[in-house]
């Protein structure tokens, strides 16, 4: 594959990934799930590794692909995936349209399929990207967008365009600009499709129930016919057969049945699943104002706190063996249960591309924009969007802050903040709450092994092996010159004892705290035996179990934990 191909793929992905709060914010069909920004991101995640081989992107494609929108978008690219040069971009193009048509059971225009269309139709039989031919065929995309508010009586009665044609739209505009050698080119979602981004206060949702179900099989003694029968009683099926391999997509009343009757067939490779009675109701009590937060996804904050709190999460890529994904996008138990087999686990940071992307993003959105950035100390977030707000914000309403703070220190100042920010609507003095929090919030994280931070080139192996020789436990405590070790305990029984001598000297038994406990893989004894002391100890302070920011769990390892705390 040529160069400016790859290149082209990793722009349109990462633009995407960048606008998805948007697509999940106007996604309401097939019904209003708001999940349409976060599936086409996974589902097309393989994309970022662009120039690897065709089997393998094909096939990692099936493996990831998520959702309705996410499973034709895998379809259709793993066709369009396949060209080597520029010159065959019309006939992968046309050859993608129709595998996406027929991923669906019930395809219909006015959705993502709409834009395939158009894409196809856009494109000559002989293709020479430049601006010009760039802006025609975008221009055609954008037609097709702004029709499907009128294709689809959801959406009308809505009042908003397709949340999966949107999103192909945002990738194939930074894709076809990046051929065109002007990837910087692309204008504001919000300036091209303005009054059709915001659900009618109108529009009411019924509640749903069931569950949206993606699961990939390995099934070689089965045919295409004989696994429609099984599923054959299920809603919306989706079975995309790749030699021994079956991707299968519907929805179902009773997920536990179906995965028992799918086990029988043979080895369940992968299985995902989402509760729509949840997401529906998650999805009726969004909401967001003029003003917004901004934060890192190293502050032990997940998407589901995101959507609660209305704020956006910049984050940072984990690398799980062969998976890599932003970290939000991980569970828990994937990491540690990896990092228990000796798989080997690295971190990087989001492209200056993909970062400066949702600084656009969140600054087209709102007023002023609060960005409450992880520690420079830690990254280069920062100092990055500083330089980007020298170029792009002359009217001074990106506020950023560098909190000095990472995982749950950060995670508490910003969900203190964005509280605060819905109580007073003031962004000036909302501002200075997150100073003011900044200063007095504290964290200790408590390793149960100093290999992983060895690993990792954090600490010498000699001095890892001796520590865990001798039992020997660092505290370690994220502050603004960096993450400082506090202190050396040696078990988990002194470990708490650590932690509530620390918050005896900062807290009153009465205090009305935000107190974070953070787990790695010990859930259980977090959120029960640790959880009932604190609570024991401080009645009236609000206590939250988070799972630790994946990327310091990647650097910390299994048993690892900690507490963060921010006195009322």
């Amino acid at each position: 594959m040529d160069e400016i191909l790859q290149k082209s793929f990793i722009t349109g992905l990462e633009r995407l990934i960048a606008w998805a709060d948007l697509l999940d914010s106007i996604n309401v069909f097939p019904i209003a799930d708001g999940d349409t920004g976060r599936n086409l991101s996974v589902s097309l995640f393989p994309l970022r590794n662009a120039g690897q081989s065709k089997e393998k992107m094909i096939h990692q494609l099936l493996l990831s692909a998520r959702g309705n929108s996410g499973n034709i978008a895998s379809q259709f690219f793993s066709a369009f995936y396949t060209i080597e040069n520029i010159s065959e971009l019309t006939d992968r193009a046309r050859e993608g349209t129709i595998k996406a048509w027929r991923a669906i059971s019930n395809p219909r225009t006015g959705t993502i399929l709409s834009v395939f269309d158009a894409l196809s139709n856009a494109l000559p039989e002989k293709i020479n990207i430049n601006k010009e031919n760039a802006d025609k065929i975008i221009g055609d995309l954008e037609k097709a967008v702004h029709a499907t508010d009128e294709q689809l009586p959801r959406l009308k009665d809505a009042q908003v365009v397709d949340a999966g044609a949107l999103g192909m739209y945002i990738f194939f505009e930074g894709f076809f600009y990046t051929l065109a050698g002007i990837p910087d080119n692309c204008r504001p979602v919000t300036e091209t499709f303005k009054t059709r981004l915001q659900i009618s206060p109108s529009f009411q949702e019924k509640t749903e129930s069931g569950y949206c179900v993606d699961f990939v099989v390995k099934a070689p003694h089965y045919s295409p016919d004989e696994l429609k029968i099984i599923t054959g009683t299920q809603e919306e099926v989706i079975i995309i057969p790749e030699g021994d391999f079956y991707k299968i997509h519907l929805r179902t009343q009773d997920k536990e049945k179906v995965r028992s009757q799918i086990t029988g067939l043979g080895s369940v490779i992968s299985w995902k699943d989402d509760n729509l009675a949840y997401q529906v109701e998650e999805f009726k009590h969004f909401h967001t104002g003029p003003l917004h937060i901004m934060t890192d996804a190293a502050g032990s904050l997940t998407n589901q706190d995101a959507k609660q709190y209305g704020f956006t999460l910049l984050n940072s890529y984990l690398t799980i063996g062969e998976k890599c994904l932003p970290e939000t996008y991980f569970h828990s138990e994937e990491l540690y249960n990896a990092m228990n087999k000796g798989v080997k686990v690295t971190t990087s940071q989001a492209s200056v591309y993909e970062r400066h992307q949702f600084y656009e993003s969140v600054l087209e959105r709102f007023e002023k924009v609060l960005y409450l950035c992880v520690g420079s100390v830690f990254t280069g977030n920062y100092r990055e969007a500083l330089t980007w707000k020298k170029e792009h914000d002359q009217d001074d309403r990106f506020l950023i802050m560098d909190t000095g703070a990472a995982s749950g220190r950060l995670g508490t100042i910003a969900l203190a903040t964005a509280r605060y920010l819905v109580r007073t609507n003031d962004i000036k003095k909302t501002s200075l709450f997150a100073r003011k929090a900044a200063e007095k919030c504290e964290e200790y994280v408590f390793l149960d092994k100093l290999q992983y931070l060895a690993a990792g080139g954090r600490l010498s192996k000699t001095g890892a092996f001796w520590g865990d020789k001798l039992n020997m436990k660092p505290v370690i405590s994220p502050q603004p010159e960096g993450a400082k070790k506090v202190g050396m305990v040696r078990n988990q029984e002194d470990q708490v004892k650590f932690a509530l001598a620390k918050l005896s000297v900062s807290l009153n038994n009465d205090s009305k705290a935000l107190i974070m406990l953070e787990y790695s893989d010990n859930k259980n004894w977090v959120n029960g035996t640790l959880r009932k002391m604190v609570a024991k100890l401080y009645k009236r302070a609000e206590i939250i179990v988070q799972p630790l920011s994946l990327t310091a769990g990647a650097h910390m390892g299994p048993g690892t934990w900690a507490i963060a705390f921010l006195p009322e």
